[in-house]
């Protein structure tokens, strides 16, 4: 009994959020519900799912009626402008942004930008950080602290140095931590 409870404290704590990870294993239907549309969008937009996971964990805890301070919506609180554009692009007909509270869509418009922010790093040996800085501060904000467009090489380390937004810093650091356990469980 004492052993479990020591593995559970250390694997709480390595998780980047103790309590979320209590609650997963208390009600675990709730945090589980999407894994298997998560895993179908994102088999589609190239991504792995336990990374679009950690950012449904981050952006919304899994609330698909979630409305942001800055009028983000649903699951990835995806913005009108990113959902706009996803539409335009992937030729959504009639698109209305009350659409972004339905989780599919919701996690097709997210997935859709992330994985265009990842290509937009791609030539990084990492690019998932500064992919995960652009879906939360913009394209604009991150060359800055890359110190140029996608082209330049920076490191992770001395990327993540330069963001002047704290809540983006925190923002990356939690996604890839919540990224990392997924990984490290092994399971989404």
């Amino acid at each position: 009994m004492l052993a479990a409870g020591a593995s559970f404290g250390l694997l709480a704590l390595r998780s980047g959020d103790p309590l979320y990870t209590l609650f997963e294993w208390i009600s675990p239907a709730r945090f589980q519900q999407y894994d298997r549309l998560i895993t179908a969008v994102a088999a589609e937009h190239h991504l792995d799912p336990m990374l679009v996971k950690a950012v449904v964990w981050r952006e919304s805890r899994f609330d698909p009626q979630k409305f942001g301070s800055a009028g983000e919506r649903g699951l990835m609180q995806v913005t009108d402008k990113a959902a706009n554009e996803w539409a335009r692009e992937t030729k959504v007909d009639n698109f209305r942004v009350e659409e972004l509270f339905d989780p599919k869509t919701n996690l097709e418009a997210g997935s859709w930008y992330l994985h265009r922010a990842i290509q937009h790093w791609e030539q990084h040996s990492d690019p998932i950080p500064f992919a995960l800085a652009e879906y939360n501060a913009g394209a604009s904000r991150v060359q800055r602290w890359a110190g140029g467009d996608a082209t330049d090489t920076i490191s992770v380390k001395d990327f993540l140095a330069k963001i002047d937004i704290r809540g983006t810093r925190n923002y990356v650091d939690q996604v890839m931590g919540r990224y990392h356990f997924y990984k490290r469980r092994g399971r989404m």
